[in-house]
């Protein structure tokens, strides 16, 4: 039997913590400041934005295909609170693992995705009212929270190196709306997060699970998609962004205990949402059609999809 080695590699805050500090806030001061310290949280094509359907253009584009969301993760997972969210760092394979073999980590390719994207990491952004939380805004709606799953370009040899590159970086984006009923996904991560209440805390998990678990009953036939930056410092502008509208639930007392959680000043963890950026001349695309597995070659003579760039 072979033995796989699982090296832990720390994967915080939208996965941009990797290569830069802690050292910023989510006030609207605070906010204003990021650009004297990293100056692309000042660039053309920053994140999160306002989505209308109405301004969006719809295409036909392949699915996003999501290689491995049904596995259950690679054991220990390390739950993170580090002043600005919380985050599930996912362990790296290293030594003979082989995807041969069924040992890979999850990656998703598809959409206008250029190449494989390899899982990071999971974290959160909510608010301390039902009525705020996630970072885009679909429709005029601004979700109660809204879960990021980073992934890196598979070209890239780790998060540091993919953030310097405009294809470096892939986010699927999923909103949480305020429910009567529990998110099922959401059960594990809730009910370790008294092990994190207070900031820079860590805990390891005992249990694992699939990334598919968490976006149960989703539709991830339809999202829209556009070119984007990470939503914390250094606001690195290497994203592809992909977002899912239909809204996974989330209980009361589920997103109270999102709330209990404190900051780094001592405070509750509350409202890490970044302002909504310009859209400036950037295009949003829409997904239509029901083939779920449209080849890219299959789509080589269609014009939409030629014809549109991220760009006017």
């Amino acid at each position: 039997m072979k033995v796989h080695i699982f090296k832990a590699v720390l994967v915080v805050i939208f996965a941009s913590q990797a290569v830069s500090g802690h050292g910023f806030g989510y006030s609207e001061p605070n906010q204003r400041r990021w650009s004297r310290h990293h100056g692309h949280c000042a660039g053309k094509t920053q994140s999160p934005i306002a989505i209308s359907s109405s301004r969006t253009i719809p295409m036909h584009m392949p699915a996003v295909d999501m290689v491995g969301y049904h596995n259950l993760l690679p054991y220990p997972l390390k739950m993170i609170n580090n002043g600005h969210t919380v985050s599930i760092s996912i362990p790296k394979l290293t030594g003979n693992a082989s995807e041969s073999e069924g040992a890979f980590l999850p990656y998703v390719r598809g959409g206008k995705l250029p190449g494989e994207f390899e899982v990071e990491g999971v974290h959160f952004h909510w608010g301390d009212k039902n009525n705020r939380g996630s970072e885009h805004v679909i429709n005029d709606i601004r979700y109660t929270m809204e879960m990021h799953i980073v992934h890196r370009n598979k070209k890239y040899p780790d998060i540091g190196e993919a953030l310097k590159h405009p294809d470096g970086a892939a986010v699927l984006g999923f909103m949480f709306n305020l429910d009567e009923d529990e998110g099922l996904g959401l059960v594990t991560i809730n009910r370790h997060l008294h092990l994190i209440e207070e900031a820079n805390k860590e805990a390891m998990l005992n249990v694992t699970f699939s990334l598919s678990s968490l976006i149960a009953n989703v539709d991830v036939d339809k999202f829209y998609t556009y070119k984007g930056s990470l939503t914390t410092p250094p606001c690195s502008e290497a994203v592809t962004w992909i977002l899912f509208p239909d809204p996974i639930p989330i209980s009361p007392k589920q997103i109270s205990r999102f709330r209990q959680l404190s900051d780094t000043q001592d405070g509750a963890l509350v409202d890490n949402f970044r302002q909504l950026q310009p859209v400036g001349n950037r295009r949003i695309f829409a997904r239509i059609g029901h083939v779920r597995h449209t080849s890219i070659a299959a789509l080589k003579n269609e014009v939409d999809y030629l014809k549109y760039d991220w760009f006017y």
